[in-house]
């Protein structure tokens, strides 16, 4: 089969079965999702070398604990504050290791990484990540679909147009070390045309009052900065491995975590936005 037909075939397959599980009902949105989390513990297993039977146990049982306390009759003020507390322990948990993958990413000494960073990186860049993406359809008045979708909406946006505009007029390398292809002039270009999507989500789609528009503007910008910068570092785990994708289940796209690494970089920051927003109002 055609290298573009089979790339294109299996990229169609992923999104309309993304798109329908989110829209279909909150159990299919968390069934995939913790299928995704599994497939994506066992292909980073594979990319940092370890023994995937631990990572695995740990990564259900995370998924687990979450869905009982996110989905608990919380008729209690206490189960109310363990679900707040629960939220802020896992968000500034994530921030944290997300510094360190932040470092790594800059580190031009490293060679591997030590045995307890891979469990590090394991919890805070893989498993609580893809718990908060879980989180982020959540909002007063429920499951809203439509805000994940919007999401993923603006990482394709931003990812399609930084190739188009890269391809087209890129000539300053972004960061060549890492991916030699990704340019400054791309990166500009993606965020442009992701705020601009943000717009029209924020109209039309979200359908949000004209005076917090600005709030899809911002996560566009988000999207655009934390999206590239979580592209750029599975690509260095990816380098430190000696492999060009994380794992084979797309066929032309590689692995759960290349088409996710955006999105596992994204969901955390947008979620710490969120959080900011209701300290505000």
């Amino acid at each position: 089969m055609n290298e573009t037909l089979k790339r294109s075939i299996s990229g169609a397959i992923y999104i309309i079965l993304l798109i329908a599980s989110i829209l279909y009902s909150t159990e299919s949105f968390f069934i995939l999702f913790g299928v995704f989390l599994l497939i994506a513990t066992v292909e980073f297993c594979n990319l940092v070398q370890i023994n995937k039977i631990v990572p695995v146990l740990i990564a259900s049982i995370s998924y687990a604990l979450f869905y009982q306390i996110t989905f608990a009759k919380e008729g209690t003020l206490y189960l109310l504050r363990f679900s707040k507390t629960f939220d802020l322990a896992i968000l500034f948990s994530t921030l944290f290791v997300f510094a360190k993958c932040i470092h790594f990413l800059f580190d031009t000494k490293v060679s591997k990484i030590d045995s307890f960073s891979k469990y590090v990186y394991l919890v805070g860049y893989i498993i609580l990540p893809f718990i908060i993406i879980t989180k982020i359809p959540f909002g007063k008045d429920g499951y809203n679909p439509k805000i994940l979708i919007s999401i993923f909406i603006l990482i394709w946006t931003n990812d399609t147009f930084a190739y188009i505009v890269g391809k087209s007029i890129g000539r300053t390398k972004l960061f060549e070390r890492i991916s030699p292809k990704k340019t400054i002039e791309g990166f500009m270009g993606g965020v442009v045309f992701a705020v601009i999507i943000s717009y029209l989500i924020a109209i039309y789609f979200i359908e949000i009052a004209e005076e917090k528009i600005y709030i899809w503007i911002i996560i566009a910008l988000i999207v655009g900065v934390f999206g590239t910068i979580g592209d750029l570092i599975e690509s260095k785990f990816k380098r430190t491995a000696g492999v060009k994708d994380s794992g084979k289940i797309m066929p032309g796209h590689g692995g759960v975590l290349d088409r996710l690494d955006s999105v596992i970089f994204v969901a955390p920051i947008v979620f710490l936005f969120y959080q900011i927003l209701n300290y505000v109002s």
